[in-house]
């Protein structure tokens, strides 16, 4: 999961590559065990699914040997709803930022073992990879699903759907490309939509008569995680917004 405090906002000029000043980077790192099968699939197919952070604009052609719709995904946990959206979206392609390395393995075995092609894994801050590495305009759509909700007020500022950030991403999204984020955490829920509404460059694909939040997409699935915080009683909020 990720998280972040106040970066310096997208001025829409290209950015100074050379970070003078670095704020707290887009994540806490946690600690956790790598298994085996996670291990050999770092091994077996790390090289060729593994995108080494660069401080130069990636070509999105040439790292996907093909021309095609790209998604970026922030924080994607152990993989499970990358891989299965990537499975019924072939003719996309997926780029992915994680930087807990079990997560990273779970990834790699859910790719080798489900044959996936469609998805590149960068496992470095993503902060810098949409700074160094992500043309302005480049992007068909966000995922940012379930990031850490820092439930307790005085930590909020780590919450990473904050307004400089999404200024970024909304400068990388091409006309029509989508911005989607899910939480259960209602605050936070708040908090995204309110962010996402500030930003003159997206508008919200959801009207007002569900409050601002949108149903959830037919690709995105329920997670073990959520279908236990589901029959727990627990809230789902969607946003999707769109770039204009």
């Amino acid at each position: 999961m990720t998280s972040i405090v106040p970066i310096a906002p997208d001025t829409g000029e290209p950015d100074d590559n050379t970070h003078p000043v670095r704020a707290i980077r887009s994540f806490v790192r946690r600690t956790g065990r790598t298994t085996a099968g996670q291990a050999k699939a770092f091994a077996d197919v790390g090289p060729q699914f593994l995108l080494p952070y660069s401080p130069d604009l990636a070509d999105f052609n040439a790292v996907f040997r093909r021309t095609a719709p790209t998604i970026l995904e922030i924080g994607f946990g152990m993989g499970e709803a990358t891989a299965h959206i990537a499975a019924l979206m072939p003719e996309k392609n997926f780029l992915c930022c994680e930087v807990h390395t079990p997560g990273v393995g779970a990834l790699l075995k859910r790719i080798e073992e489900q044959k996936l092609t469609n998805i590149r894994i960068l496992q470095h801050d993503a902060v810098e990879v949409i700074d160094d590495m992500l043309p302005h305009q480049s992007l068909d759509g966000v995922h940012i699903f379930f990031p850490d909700p820092w439930h307790k007020k005085k930590h909020n500022k780590r919450r990473l759907i904050q307004a400089p950030l999404i200024a970024k991403l909304a400068a990388r999204l091409k006309p029509g490309g989508y911005l989607h984020c899910a939480t259960d955490w209602q605050p936070y829920a708040e908090q995204i939509l309110e962010v996402l509404s500030g930003q003159a460059l997206l508008k919200n694909t959801a009207d007002a008569s569900n409050g601002g939040y949108a149903p959830k997409p037919d690709y995105r699935p329920l997670t073990k995680f959520e279908n236990r915080g589901i029959k727990l009683g627990h809230g789902v909020w969607d946003v999707v917004f769109v770039r204009v």
